[in-house]
C-alpha cells in the first residue's frame, strides 16, 4: 500500500508541471544569465520573465523581488540588513517564530547589543497588541519580525493590523510568510511590509530557493558582495532552473486559489472531526478552526505507553507526519513553540501537514492507523 506523506509544512513533492518548466533550462538552456551571447541571454530571460510573473501575483515590482535560496537566507537577509543599513537598535519578535528568526535576532543581541524583546503569547499563539505597542514605544529605531502563519500551531497573525501599528512608531515590519506563500493572497502594495520571506518547496516548488520582498522605499547594501546580480544585493551566478520553478509553483498555486483552499480544509477539518470522535482524550494545540492556518494540525496524544513512539510508530504503519519544525528534528529538547505557548515538553504532540495531493481516503486511513498504533 502506497505511503501517506503528511509532512507538507517540512517540504512539499515538486508538482509535475514545475518540474516540467525546469527541465529546459537544466538541459538546452543552460547558459548564465550574465553571459551577453545568446545562450547566456536564453537563461537571464528566464529569470526576468519569472521575476515579472512573480511580482504580478503580489503586485508590486520586479525590483522588490530579490532571489535567495530559501526562508532562512531570506529571514537572515532582511535582519541582518536592518541592523547594518537601517539602524535598527531593537527587535521585537515571539518565542514561537522559526529558529531563522529566533537564533538571527539573538545572534545581533550579543554581537552587536541589540536589544531583543519577546512578545507574550496567549496559549493559541497569538500575541498581545498592548504590549508590542508598549514596547514599540521604546524610541529606539525598531525592527518587529513575526510570521505571518505558524509552522507548528497554525496561528495566523493580523499582517495589516502589525504592519500598521509598527508604522504608527516609525518601526520596520519584517513577516516570515513562508508557510502562506501560495496558499493566501497577499497584495504587497495594499500590506504595510517591509520585508517578506518565501520559500519554493512549501508549495510544490524546487528546494533551495526563495525570495525576499523589500518594500522599493527600503535602501540596503549588498548582502552578498561579487558580481552584482540581483539588483547588486545578492551577489552569485543566479538558480536559473530554481528560480524558473519557483514561479511555475507560485503561479499554479494562485491559479485556483480557492479550490485549493477548499480542499485542504477539507482534510484539516476531517482529520480533526474524525480523531476527537474515535480517540478518547485526545486534543489539539494552536489554532486548529477555519480562523487557523489551513495547511497544519497539531495534536496532543493522550496518555499512552506508546505514545513516545508514536511518530516512529507512525511511518513503520507508512504515515509521515512530524512533531515539529523539521528544522529542530535533531534536537531532544521538544519544540519550541509548543513550550512558548506553555504545553509541557512532556506531552506527545504530532503535526500534521497537508497538501494539493492528499486525498479524503488517506486522512480516513491514518485516522485508522493512529487508533491501531495507539491500541485503540
Amino acid at each position: 500500500m502506497d505511503r501517506i506523506y503528511l509532512d507538507n509544512a517540512a517540504t512539499t513533492r515538486i508538482a509535475p508541471e514545475v518540474l516540467e518548466a525546469m527541465m529546459p533550462f537544466l538541459t538546452a538552456n543552460y547558459g548564465n544569465p550574465s553571459s551577453i551571447h545568446s545562450d547566456g541571454r536564453q537563461s537571464k530571460a528566464g529569470v526576468v520573465t519569472a521575476r515579472k510573473k512573480i511580482s504580478s501575483l503580489f503586485n508590486c515590482t520586479p525590483g522588490e523581488i530579490i532571489f535567495t535560496s530559501g526562508g532562512t537566507e531570506a529571514d537572515n537577509m532582511a535582519i541582518s540588513c536592518a541592523i547594518r543599513d537601517l539602524g535598527v537598535e531593537h527587535i521585537i519578535t515571539s518565542k514561537a517564530e522559526h529558529k531563522a528568526v529566533l537564533e538571527t535576532s539573538l545572534f545581533w543581541g550579543v554581537k552587536r547589543n541589540v536589544k531583543v524583546s519577546f512578545l507574550d503569547l496567549d496559549p493559541e499563539g497569538r500575541i498581545n497588541y498592548d504590549q508590542l505597542n508598549e514596547l514599540l514605544s521604546s524610541g529606539k529605531k525598531t525592527l518587529v519580525s513575526l510570521m505571518h502563519g505558524n509552522n507548528e500551531i497554525a496561528t495566523l497573525h493580523d499582517l495589516t493590523r502589525i504592519g500598521n501599528l509598527c508604522h504608527d512608531h516609525g518601526a520596520y515590519f519584517h513577516t516570515d510568510t513562508v508557510q502562506t506563500m501560495a496558499h493566501y493572497a497577499f497584495d504587497f502594495k495594499a500590506l504595510p511590509v517591509d520585508f517578506a520571506t518565501c520559500s519554493a518547496h512549501k508549495f510544490h516548488g524546487p528546494k533551495g530557493n526563495g525570495f525576499l520582498y523589500i518594500n522599493k522605499d527600503i535602501h540596503i547594501s549588498p548582502r552578498l558582495i561579487g558580481g552584482g546580480q540581483e539588483r547588486n544585493l545578492r551577489a552569485g551566478t543566479e538558480n536559473v532552473a530554481g528560480i524558473v520553478g519557483l514561479s511555475k509553483a507560485l503561479e499554479i498555486g494562485y491559479a485556483d486559489l480557492e479550490a485549493h483552499q477548499s480542499h485542504i480544509w477539507s482534510l484539516k477539518k476531517r482529520m480533526r472531526d474524525s480523531l476527537l470522535k474515535t480517540i478518547p482524550g485526545i486534543g489539539f494545540n494552536g489554532d486548529y478552526e477555519e480562523t487557523g492556518l489551513y495547511t497544519v494540525l497539531n495534536v496532543a496524544l493522550p496518555e499512552s505507553e506508546v505514545a513516545d513512539m508514536f511518530l516512529f510508530s507512525l511511518d513503520i504503519q507508512g504515515v509521515s507526519a512530524s512533531g515539529g519544525s523539521a528544522c529542530s528534528s535533531g534536537s531532544d529538547k521538544g519544540s519550541h513553540v509548543l513550550e512558548a505557548i506553555g504545553i509541557s515538553p512532556e506531552k506527545t504532540c504530532v503535526r500534521f501537514s497537508f497538501g494539493r495531493y492528499n486525498t479524503i481516503e488517506e486522512i480516513d486511513r491514518t485516522v485508522e492507523i493512529v487508533k491501531t498504533v495507539l491500541s485503540l
